[in-house]
């Protein structure tokens, strides 16, 4: 009996599957057997040598456990850099729902390190605590810069970043009332999107305004400086996570766009030196400071991680000597915990001050000095909390900035995928198929609602303690847990310096 046609359609369909199916089969034991050959006869690894083929699944669980881990194995609260629970924190706030948790904290207050704060008995009514007043950055420029909001965007360059990115950034800072500063990757469209406070940053190899032997380019540092959005320029002499190493951006990442904004070639790496070509001591440092401000009229400074404070005592006395007018506008002080999307891990675990120790360093520096007034500080490093804010404003700070708060801001879910051109939120790549998971008006909200609740939960810190304001916060409101589980005063740890009297007149 013939077979119907439909029958005949379905053998013929099944024949052809199991001919693709051995051939598929008979291609795969051919790979495995090359595969097994190549590792067997090698001589560089000893585990493919000693179990060829299935060595290779090893480095594949190693891959997928940077992604697993932080969903099925880690606690709340102990992962690096940022474990869950902080994660969840700055999630919860970027998207603005409820931030409250039930039956006691996760955190282990007994833990060493751990700060937190001294409540007063009798808190003052209302709410003015959460409406910071202004502080005037660059009183002795043509164009000093007044800004209230103390948590804004730290450096973080287009090109490191997408353009997806610095759009949401910009308009999110925007809404909040905060500035953005560029990093080092020069000055891009992206960046006055929004119409936020901008931050203008010079890095090493001067991106952006660098002539082709890479020196300052003053004309085009006056075109950038002419936008009315560009409040500040700062002198980046170093970051956190590398110090004494300067800025690396992929090849990968180097697009015509960003090459055409930054001044280098297309598609190579771009390694910026380890210093300023024309900035190899104090004196030469504020002669810079000096040359910009004269020339842009705008408030300038520069951006450091600290091996330690003796260099700025330097500073400081060269100041007296030139005037106080000649004073840096403000200092970044960068922690040695920041991040960063590519960095030698010698250098981002092993080199500099933490923050910690920094920022009070820095601090009674210049009270000692008698230039505390009129430097302003800004920090930066690992803080993306409420109370993270909230201990650098009272070890001293005046402003804090951050980048990877407004990077999970965003959406980052810490894949440590940076530095790889392959994140899969579209926060740190240039591949248009992975930009597109970014949308940027849902971002913007997201940014401006993490700015606008940590600087509001800092503001509830600073009224529970007793003061109107957060920089009213300072080392007394603030407790840090020691090795032995009980907490010290931040003022004990780091008593505020004896500045010395000037002496009395005789008769």
């Amino acid at each position: 009996m013939e077979p119907s046609g439909f029958a005949h359609w379905l053998v013929v369909v099944v024949e052809t599957f199991a001919a693709l199916f051995l051939l598929l089969l008979a291609l795969l034991v051919v790979v495995i057997g090359v595969v097994w050959l190549v590792d067997r006869n090698q001589t560089s690894n000893s585990v493919l040598r000693n179990f060829p083929v299935i060595g290779h699944f090893r480095y594949w669980f190693l891959h997928l456990g940077e992604f697993f881990r932080q969903y099925l194995y880690s606690s709340d609260r102990e992962e690096l850099p940022f474990n869950r629970a902080q994660r969840m924190w700055v999630y919860r706030a970027a998207k603005n729902v409820d931030n409250t948790n039930a039956f006691g904290s996760t955190r282990d207050l007994r833990g060493e390190g751990v700060p937190f704060f001294v409540n007063a008995p009798f808190p003052a009514l209302g709410e003015k605590h959460v409406k910071p007043r202004p502080v005037t950055l660059g009183p002795y420029s043509r164009q000093p810069y007044q800004h209230a909001a103390f948590f804004n965007i730290s450096a973080m360059s287009f090109g490191a970043l997408s353009a997806p990115a610095v759009r949401a950034l910009s308009h999110g800072a925007k809404k909040a009332g905060i500035w953005m500063d560029t990093g080092e990757g020069g000055l891009a469209p992206y960046h006055l999107e929004g119409g936020c406070d901008i931050i203008f940053e010079i890095g090493t190899a001067k991106y952006g305004v660098r002539t082709p032997d890479g020196k300052l380019d003053d004309d085009k540092l006056l075109a950038i400086c002419a936008h009315e959005q560009v409040k500040m320029v700062s002198i980046k002499l170093g970051q956190g996570a590398k110090p004494g190493m300067g800025g690396l951006l992929p090849a990968a990442k180097v697009t015509p766009e960003i090459a055409a904004i930054r001044g280098i070639p297309v598609g190579e790496d771009s390694q910026s030196p380890n210093r300023h070509l024309d900035i190899g001591n104090v004196q030469e440092l504020m002669d810079a400071i000096h040359h910009i401000r004269e020339l842009t009229g705008k408030p300038v400074g520069f951006k450091a991680v600290f091996g330690g404070v003796d260099w700025i005592a330097d500073l400081c006395d060269e100041v007296k000597k030139r005037g106080i007018e000649s004073a840096p506008d403000f200092i970044i002080v960068d922690g040695s915990e920041g991040g960063t999307g590519a960095a030698p891990q010698t250098l981002m675990e092993g080199v500099g001050l933490p923050l910690h120790e920094a920022l009070p360093a820095l601090v009674d520096l210049l009270v000692v000095k008698g230039l505390r007034d009129r430097i302003k500080v800004i920090c930066s490093g690992k803080c993306i909390t409420a109370y993270d804010v909230a201990w650098a404003l009272s070890m001293g700070a005046d402003f804090v900035n951050s980048a990877r708060g407004f990077m999970l801001a965003l959406g980052c879910i810490q894949s440590l995928q940076c530095n790889r051109n392959t994140c899969p939120t579209g926060i740190t790549t240039q591949n248009p198929k992975l930009q597109r998971g970014l949308v940027v008006a849902d971002k913007s909200e997201r940014v401006a609602h993490y700015a606008t609740n940590v600087m509001q939960e800092v503001g509830i810190i600073a009224h529970s303690c007793g003061v109107e304001e957060p920089r009213q916060l300072n080392r007394t409101h603030c407790r840090v847990v020691g090795d032995d589980g009980l907490s010290v005063p931040l003022v004990k740890l780091y008593p505020y310096p004896v500045v010395p009297q000037a002496p009395l007149p005789h008769g």
